[in-house]
């Protein structure tokens, strides 16, 4: 540990001003050194190549509009940033990596729904909302309802009466148990007292396959469908978003059909582990929330049906654990809440 002195000598004769400034100049670094890197090292940060963890495989719709995210975010930083793919376990892997990394602002990672929604319902050992420090949200995804193009319903209201008048006939898919997808109609049904038959799929071609043959009733999943849609093989009978989307304007919001709560997007942003300082966050923070607004940025986004979806710093994290509460709640009345370590029956 620097030994410091108590402080700067005072400069009280002029033939000791010399000494004395030298002394001052000596406190004044060894006090910045001490301090962290808080005072010593982000005036100058980044001193070397970011990376950033993407948790996704390299090139799909996120790993690219991430990588053009990050050579616009470059210039402003003054250093590269170098892409990891860390795929797997739903997006999940992320969380980890970050945790057991140096809290100093070279490694973050694009931080996904999932992780938050993964801890709360298994036992692992991270807490993302203590292990991660949010930068900034970035972007979400179209979720719809979709239906067969041979279909009778055209609108959402007539498929929600029929599940009503026939309980547990309607059979309807979703990428699987726990994800965005599920939930997101889950509630709506928990609310109608539907009772269903779901059935997880793994990916969206598979469960997009089975609603275009009619295996499937219907099916919720993200901007994956719209090759399907607009190849005449299914139609959306409404999407999760808070505005209607310019893609499928006809398509009404859940919002619109009375479910306001139903707004579901799986935001997504960048993280840094715990601990990064302050003033570092904040140089993140500035460089990406300007490089997402660059016209590349955006048509790249577009060309995925994703929209920007920015919070600062402060309000994403405060969306983090209004999130976080809101899944805990629906996730107990599903019965896919975590038990605490160590609980039995």
């Amino acid at each position: 540990m620097t030994r410091l002195p108590h402080g700067p000598p005072d400069c009280s004769s002029k033939e000791h001003c010399s000494v004395t400034r030298r002394r001052a100049l000596a406190w004044g670094l060894a006090l910045a050194a001490s301090a962290g890197p808080s005072l010593a090292s982000t005036a100058a940060w980044p001193i070397r190549p970011l990376q950033l963890i993407v948790p996704w495989p390299a090139g799909g719709a996120t790993d690219l509009t991430l990588r053009i995210l990050c050579e616009e975010a470059e210039p402003l930083l003054g250093q590269p940033i170098v892409v990891i793919n860390r795929p797997g376990a739903a997006g999940t892997q992320v969380a980890p990596l970050l945790k057991a990394a140096e809290p100093d602002g070279h490694t973050i990672g694009q931080v996904p729904i999932t992780v938050y929604r993964h801890a709360l319902m298994n036992p692992v050992p991270w807490d993302p909302v203590t292990d991660l420090s949010p930068i900034v949200q970035v972007s979400g995804t179209t979720f719809g309802v979709l239906v067969p193009s041979t279909s009778p319903w055209r609108q959402l209201p007539e498929m929600l009466d029929w599940a009503r008048d026939h309980p547990g006939e309607l059979i309807l898919g979703s990428t699987g148990i726990g994800t965005t997808a599920h939930l997101a109609m889950e509630e709506i049904l928990l609310q109608r007292g539907i009772r269903y038959v779901h059935v997880p799929y793994r990916g969206t071609a598979d469960q997009m396959l089975a609603v275009a043959s009619g295996q499937l009733m219907a099916g919720v999943n993200s901007t994956g469908f719209a090759p399907w849609v607009d190849q005449g093989r299914m139609r959306v009978l409404a999407i999760f978003s808070a505005q209607r989307s310019p893609r499928w304007p006809d398509a009404p919001t859940l919002r619109e059909l009375g479910y306001p709560q139903s707004v579901y997007t799986s935001p997504w942003g960048l993280a840094a582990p715990r601990g990064t300082p302050e003033p570092v966050v904040r140089k993140l923070h500035d460089a990406f929330a300007r490089a997402m607004q660059s016209e590349r940025h955006l048509r790249e986004l577009a060309r995925y049906d994703q929209t920007l979806d920015y919070l600062n710093t402060r309000d994403y994290r405060q969306a983090v654990r209004d999130t976080v509460e809101r899944e805990k709640r629906l996730l107990q009345r599903m019965n896919l809440l975590a038990r605490p370590m160590g609980a039995t029956g």
